[in-house]
């Protein structure tokens, strides 16, 4: 909202109102108003939860100080949902498609969370919403995002332009500076529909998805966006109950996440800034800045909630926040056109979601071969398996968060390395 003052205010010739037209200044507002709402709030959220005695019920599990975190409050994902929207409310264009996908996103997965906790903490039944029901919920915004990205006239991409006289980097800095519009003539095509996305390693750097059609005689692509729907319903899905397994030690999730998110901020900047795109030789995409403002809040929200949230946590965020966090990730790769690259990016989440399914399928299995079932893991998902091993708690959230930096840095590495 302040965008649209700040520029009518630019309009009428207010010295520094210029600044709101600049994605870089909007963002570094974006992440500190939303570090410091999420620290303040945080304060009074989590003394309004002690008071009316909301807190975690912990099943006994057998891991070293588990028992003290009995009665901590709960349901702290609210703190990181306000922390997100206000920034964005505030310095985004609520106009951009991309940016209210994201709100909704946010908001969808974040009713749904709090209705899972809800369950948990004022029903005291520990099962929460049944898994069918957050499947539901996660389909349904699955179809949305998928059709939304596929058929909006404003969710198009810029493929590189083969003209022999194409301009230089240097040139398009000279448009850019010269203009408001980025003018991409002659070093991208126009703006077009397409289901291309990014693939790492691999020479063209390409895939398109019209490419599971053509069995079908689909020359044109046309029935595509089918196979695209289906295939963003199984990341978002996957993505946000990866989010929701990670949320298993104090401080695991908001530290993995922030991360994650400040490697998608990279990759949505230098998607959206026409001489990185070039550059790099990636495509282009317009409008798509805007989701940089959103992420910086995003990180912001995830640092400042990692205050109250490090060892010992004095507040979790419960569903209301993993399941959002997953969801505003998998979202945000899916429109940058890059969830190929999710699972070096999100390799914290693929670890501890792959060692769920690896200990449940193998103990399944050695049950019926052996009658005696038998596990991989001393407990699943991958961080209690450390625990179990008597590595202390702060030190493993801290080896997860380093290793989510090398896979960060190996994902912006990615658009390089071909």
């Amino acid at each position: 909202m302040l965008y649209y003052l700040f520029t009518w205010l630019q309009k009428i010739g207010l010295p520094g109102s210029g600044m709101f037209q600049y994605i870089s200044f909007r963002s570094a507002l974006a992440f500190v108003f939303s570090l410091i709402i999420s620290i303040w709030i945080g304060k009074y959220f989590i003394g309004f939860l002690r008071r009316k005695q909301i807190g975690e019920t912990i099943r006994e599990l057998g891991l070293e100080g588990q028992s003290q975190k009995a009665g901590t409050p709960t349901m702290g994902g609210i703190i990181i949902i306000a922390a997100i929207l206000i920034p964005a409310l505030l310095f985004c264009k609520l106009h951009n498609i991309y940016v209210l996908l994201m709100i909704f996103t946010t908001v969808w997965l974040g009713a749904l969370g709090f209705s899972d906790d809800y369950i948990k903490v004022f029903k005291k039944n520990k099962e929460g919403l049944s898994p069918r029901t957050k499947l539901l919920g996660q389909i349904l915004l699955g179809i949305l995002v998928g059709a939304v990205v596929y058929f909006h006239p404003d969710a198009k991409i810029c493929e590189k332009s083969n003209a022999k006289n194409a301009i230089t980097p240097v040139e398009s800095a000279i448009q850019i500076s010269n203009s408001d519009v980025v003018n991409t003539h002659n070093v991208f095509d126009a703006p077009h529909h397409s289901t291309k996305t990014t693939i790492p390693f691999i020479k063209n750097n390409e895939f398109d998805y019209a490419w599971f059609t053509r069995w079908l005689g689909d020359t044109t692509g046309k029935w595509s966006f089918i196979i695209y729907i289906l295939i963003v319903v199984f990341i978002i899905a996957a993505v946000s109950n990866g989010a929701n397994l990670t949320d298993g030690l104090d401080g695991l999730a908001t530290g993995t996440t922030s991360v994650i998110a400040v490697g998608i901020a990279l990759l949505a900047y230098v998607s959206g800034n026409v001489i990185f795109a070039n550059y790099l030789n990636i495509m282009y995409l317009p409008n798509i800045g805007e989701l940089v403002i959103f992420i910086s809040s995003v990180i912001g929200a995830c640092i400042g909630f990692y205050w109250w949230n490090c060892y010992p946590a004095q507040i979790f965020m419960g569903d209301t926040g993993s399941l959002t966090l997953g969801g505003i990730v998998a979202v945000s790769c899916i429109i940058i056109r890059k969830e190929f690259l999710i699972p070096i990016l999100c390799g914290i989440y693929l670890a501890e979601a792959v060692s769920v399914l690896i200990q449940r399928y193998y103990f399944k299995y050695t049950k019926k071969r052996y009658g005696e079932g038998r596990r991989v893991f001393l407990m699943s998902p991958l961080h209690h398996h450390y625990q179990k091993k008597g590595v202390p708690e702060p030190k493993i959230v801290q080896h997860f968060i380093v290793i989510g930096l090398l896979l960060a840095v190996l994902t912006l590495v990615t658009l390089k390395v071909r």
